[in-house]
């Protein structure tokens, strides 16, 4: 395979900051640079939350002058987290900031929603867990509040969309990130027009689908201008940042299991097609559109957001703290005292979620979490027991043992949850690559590009370009016992 004369840029958003990163293959080996990194900071604004969609456009042109400065690339991909949007008016004029999925404006209602349409007959069309923060609860909060927005708008763009067609002016809407939205019949890969009746949401906003690894067009000679940069193709690559990381999977095995380890945590697995069935139902799992058609059956578990969240609270408190010092805090404390449900609603918004794990833990008879220490051990622990909890529900759907899990992602950079994720588990976890996301994005564009022949050599030639460590559960009956105290506690 030699070298490859191909440079791909790829841009990966997450909920608290984004990178540029070009990737190259060679020796059989995807080779990495990140040049450009920026933080992404949402917005409060008169009581809404936004992203800030005109300076993450910015970073994206910033790093497109780096990229530029390091020989320019072939192509150029984007990926950010689910759900959100941008609406454009006629002229392709952004009506508005996107708003952030965790503001308020979506409170109650998935309880209201179902009394325009059964959750179980929205389930059967979706596939998609019920969650507030979703698309068609975002859009049903301006059906009710903002309805003249939704007059105004010609187009809706999903985040990666609506990167793309401001570098192209071609507007399509991207499979995986589609699949986010639970505006998708999951069955039939195309828009729900019964969701959409229901729900009061205009058919004509929602461009036509394209699946992911497509060629969106070429950087407009306007934006190459201004910026000094070659042209270069922009390939809708698995948009949704999960789908990323799932191509980067590092596994030649058809059937496995894998947790995203991030802001949020995605534990799930590769399917040919969708898997909606009662069982699913009742356990609110999620089908989600994967590269090559594939489908995607997983759970969202709240992630290392509690941490991060922690983090910010303690830092508003005057205790600033790294990451690796709060885990070396965590490490020093009696573990497996008390635990509470990462999913629980109140530790979904911004806030102090310290003070909401103790109230959790008093309210729940267990013994209250005081120190730094206490309380990331605790959120660690939790979060392992949920992974247990989630796995055990995908194997009850599927009827399927998984022997092993493969951690994916940067929060496989705590060894601690790591360790406890396989000690809670009882099964070994295989913890790498840590830059999955970019690996998967850089992989789709060397597939488009002809680099690399499909997702099975994209995932051969992953499992060699980085490294990767095994965790092997240890004190079996301790976790054990300790699994039933945690299933006792979150089913209160």
């Amino acid at each position: 395979m030699g070298r490859s004369i191909k440079q791909v840029l790829a841009f990966d958003f997450g909920a608290s900051g984004g990178r540029a990163i070009i990737g190259r293959l060679e020796n059989d080996r995807i080779i990495m640079n990140e040049i450009h990194r920026f933080s992404n900071d949402p917005v409060i604004v008169n009581g809404t939350m936004y992203w800030d969609t005109l300076r993450q456009f910015y970073e994206i042109k910033q790093g497109m002058i780096k990229a530029n400065q390091q020989g320019g690339v072939y192509s150029l991909g984007i990926d950010t987290w689910g759900v959100d949007f941008g609406l454009l008016d006629e002229h392709g004029v952004l009506l508005e900031n996107a708003v952030h999925y965790r503001d308020s404006r979506t409170k109650g209602l998935i309880e209201k929603g179902s009394s325009l349409i059964e959750k179980s007959e929205m389930y059967e069309i979706t596939g998609n867990q019920f969650m507030e923060l979703n698309t068609v609860y975002q859009l049903y909060s301006l059906v009710l509040n903002r309805p003249w927005l939704l007059e105004r708008a010609d187009t809706l763009l999903l985040t990666p969309d609506l990167f793309n067609y401001f570098l192209t002016g071609n507007k399509a809407a991207e499979y995986t990130m589609a699949s986010t939205t639970q505006l998708l019949n999951a069955k039939a890969r195309n828009w729900s027009g019964r969701i959409l009746e229901a729900f009061q949401i205009p058919e004509r906003l929602l461009p036509k689908m394209i699946q992911s690894g497509t060629i969106v067009g070429q950087v407009k000679p306007k934006i190459c201008e201004e910026l000094g940069v070659k042209p270069a193709q922009v390939i809708a690559v698995a948009s949704h940042d999960t789908q990323s990381a799932v191509v980067a999977v590092p596994t030649e095995e058809e059937d496995f299991i894998f947790i995203s380890c991030g802001t949020w945590s995605l534990l799930g697995t590769e399917l040919p097609e969708p898997s909606i069935n009662e069982m699913s139902s009742l356990f609110n799992m999620t089908n989600e559109g994967g590269y090559g058609g594939k489908t995607t059956f997983l759970k969202n578990i709240i992630g290392l957001w509690l941490i991060q969240e922690s983090r910010r609270q303690w830092i508003r408190e005057g205790k600033e703290y790294s990451y690796g010092s709060l885990e070396s805090m965590a490490l020093e404390v009696t573990p497996l005292k008390s635990f509470f449900d990462p999913d629980a609603p109140e530790f979904m918004p911004a806030g102090n979620i310290p003070e909401r794990i103790r109230k959790y833990c008093q309210k729940t008879g267990q013994e209250v979490p005081e120190t730094i220490g206490e309380i990331v051990c605790c959120i660690n622990q939790s979060l392992a027991m949920k992974y247990r909890y989630t796995l055990e529900q995908i194997e009850a759907c599927l009827n399927k043992k998984y022997g092993k899990i493969y951690m994916i992602g940067g929060g496989i950079q705590s060894k601690l949850l790591c360790r406890m994720t396989a000690n809670a588990s009882n099964r070994s976890v295989q913890a790498g690559p840590i830059e999955a996301t970019a690996l998967g994005n850089i992989a789709v564009q060397l597939i488009a590009a002809g680099e690399i022949k499909d997702l099975a050599q994209a995932r051969r030639i992953i499992q060699k370009s980085e490294q990767s460590y095994e965790y092997q559960p240890t004190e079996r009956l301790k976790w054990q016992n300790a699994y039933e105290r945690f299933k006792k506690i979150i089913n209160h």
